[in-house]
């Protein structure tokens, strides 16, 4: 298996008048976008065109191929709508999507990691106050999720606001579902010490839709579609740089396997330590006979325009 920096090729050397028919495509192509007004869409362009053709003469790709994935692509267009973004799905699967966290979130001091969004995220889910309970009728393992937000240099939060979201037991978002519930999402907002707690769900692995174009690739390649058990959280705060990010579960086999999107970073996996029924809990909440676990994710906010050292 040839790594990032390996070149496999499967066909012979091409011949010198061929090379340049070749690179005569790749100039006119790249000098058609000269006249562009937008400077940072010319060199989008541009730079693409490049990258674009430098992978066709890499691979020697057949018309076969090149057809192939014309119908594949317009497949994921197909079946994308108002609820489904499978491009965002195909992105997600080839890594692009956190190749772009990693480019826009620059690691900065000892600032939480961030990962990617996903596409069941919700404007406007309900407000709960601290130590609320995001369930609101989701199925799944009562969990308490406590924890901090400060800055990189110490200093508590106060005010930031939390999002968070998560699937349920069975593996599905509250969207997933077809009718007008909302479960396992809400907001939250620190405290003048920084600090935060609700309750949730233990979170579990589930699969990415993989009924279309993009879980037909995943099976083709042998992938598996499964994520690793996660809990969203979207943090915002004045003059800070919002994060985007998960907390994973310790000891979830998934993480062995991989997660299909490569969301994993190891900082943000967290122990979700079992609790038996009957334990007291944090806030004096009536579990019955339910076991639940707790967790604690403190969190640290980059400035929203870190300056960074020179190396």
């Amino acid at each position: 298996m040839p790594t990032a920096t390996e070149t496999t090729t499967h066909h012979t050397e091409i011949s010198a008048a061929q090379r340049r028919v070749e690179d005569d495509l790749v100039d006119r192509v790249v000098a058609s976008f000269d006249d562009c007004d937008n400077p940072r869409l010319k060199f989008l362009m541009q730079r693409l065109t490049v990258h674009l053709h430098e992978f066709i003469r890499d691979v020697r790709l057949t018309e076969e191929e090149w057809n192939t994935a014309i119908e594949f692509l317009t497949q994921v267009g197909h079946i994308t709508d108002d609820k489904r973004q499978e491009f965002v799905l195909l992105s997600d699967t080839l890594g692009a999507s956190m190749q772009t966290i990693a480019v826009n979130n620059e690691a900065y001091e000892d600032a939480t990691e961030a990962t990617v969004f996903g596409p069941f995220f919700v404007d406007e889910a309900p407000e709960v106050p601290l130590g609320g309970d995001i369930a609101n009728g989701a199925t799944g393992q009562p969990a308490w999720i406590e924890g901090t937000v400060t800055d990189t240099d110490g200093n508590p939060v106060p005010n930031a606001r939390i999002e968070v979201w998560e699937c349920d037991e069975d593996g599905f978002y509250d969207v997933q579902y077809g009718d007008d519930r909302t479960a396992a999402r809400a907001h939250l907002y620190t405290n003048d010490q920084g600090e935060y707690r609700f309750w949730g769900l233990t979170p579990v692995p589930y699969p990415i839709p993989h009924d279309g174009p993009v879980g037909r690739m995943l099976t083709a390649v042998g992938r598996s579609p499964v994520r690793a058990a996660h809990l969203h959280f979207m943090v915002t705060a004045e003059n800070l740089r919002t994060l985007v990010t998960h907390i994973f579960v310790d000891g979830d086999p998934q993480l062995e396997i991989g997660d299909s999107v490569f969301g994993v970073k190891d900082s943000l996996i967290k122990r979700f330590e079992q609790q038996p029924a009957g334990t007291p809990t944090p806030n004096e909440r009536d579990l019955g006979d339910q076991t639940w676990t707790k967790t604690r994710f403190d969190i640290v906010l980059a400035p929203a325009n870190p300056v960074y050292e020179e190396n």
